[in-house]
């Protein structure tokens, strides 16, 4: 599919290096804002020690249904510049939106027929451009329901339930320190501080800590597709109750026997150590195939049609 490289300016001039994707074909074509999880990623979710390759896989599959697709690197990660650690969830969270302007004012893209796809902490602002934002429709990918201290909680339990068992009689004293972590996170002002020993992104962290994510998802009225796996250990796949009950729009909402916050299928037993087998094998099919058909519906609609009508919930 083709390839153009495209510069997203931000609020504050600094430019997001990204990729549009362009299906075959004249255009301009509808298209969709991809957004990866948390951390210093690139376009295409990566991490130098951790590779997601989630964005050609995404991108590919929107093409061959003739949607674009723009994907970008975050702040001090590949080649847009800037400090990484140092950057807040509500930076990020201003980023989409520039980008999503930047889409919607592309020539080869239809701004009538933008939407946006958000996966782990891009989900989380693919619900808020979605509750601001004149978008089409809105795909959230492990996305919670909740306060982000509340989720940073329930995410803390389940991975210590996949702990060794000789490691979760620890559990309590685990547990305490958590919470000593939690405490000194909130008392930092500056944007980056040592926690436990590492430098963290602390400004990230406390603005994470206190973004409620129900009230955006009150305020969607774009058609809403949400995706988690029964085997995520880090967003309780419980929250699609709740963010079917919160949209007020059209919502559909799945949760995939299998799949993981990886967005891979484990059939074995699955901790957050599986991760580095799992990424040797691609972004699960089905799941792309899910979310291409359910975007080409709602994007090639016409304008003031009524495409997916009623609210249906699969489990």
């Amino acid at each position: 599919m083709p390839d153009t490289i495209m510069k997203v300016a931000a609020d504050d001039g600094t430019l997001l290096a990204g990729t549009l994707t362009l299906p075959t074909g004249p255009g301009p074509h509808p298209a969709v804002l991809l957004l990866h999880g948390s951390g210093p990623l690139d376009r295409d979710g990566n991490t130098r020690r951790l590779a997601m390759n989630l964005g050609r896989p995404l991108a590919d599959a929107l093409a061959a249904e003739g949607i674009a697709s723009l994907r970008y690197d975050r702040r001090g990660v590949g080649a847009t510049p800037g400090t990484w650690q140092a950057v807040g969830f509500t930076d990020n969270r201003q980023d989409a939106a520039s980008a999503l302007r930047a889409l919607a004012a592309h020539p080869a893209v239809r701004p009538d027929c933008v939407g946006v796809v958000g996966h782990s902490e891009g989900a989380l602002h693919a619900m808020a451009l979605a509750a601001r934002h004149e978008v089409q429709a809105v795909v959230l990918l492990a996305g919670y329901a909740r306060p982000g201290e509340e989720a940073l909680c329930w995410q803390a339990r389940s991975m210590v339930q996949g702990l060794p068992a000789p490691v979760r009689i620890l559990r309590r004293p685990l547990a305490a320190l958590g919470n000593r972590v939690l405490a000194r996170i909130k008392e930092t002002r500056t944007d980056v501080a040592r926690i436990a020993g590492f430098a963290a992104n602390a400004r990230w962290m406390r603005e994470n800590l206190v973004h409620d994510t129900r009230d955006d998802l009150a305020s969607i009225h774009a058609p809403v597709l949400a995706v988690t796996g029964d085997k995520d250990v880090q967003i309780d796949p419980a929250d699609l109750d709740e963010i079917h009950r919160l949209v007020p729009g059209k919502t559909e909402t799945h949760r995939l026997p299998g799949l993981t916050h990886v967005l891979r299928q484990d059939p074995a037993h699955h901790t957050v150590r599986s991760y580095r087998r799992l990424l040797r094998d691609p972004v699960d099919p089905g799941l792309l195939t899910l979310l291409a058909t359910w975007l080409s519906r709602q994007l090639h609609a016409v304008p003031g049609e009524g495409v997916g009508e009623g609210r249906a919930s699969t489990h």
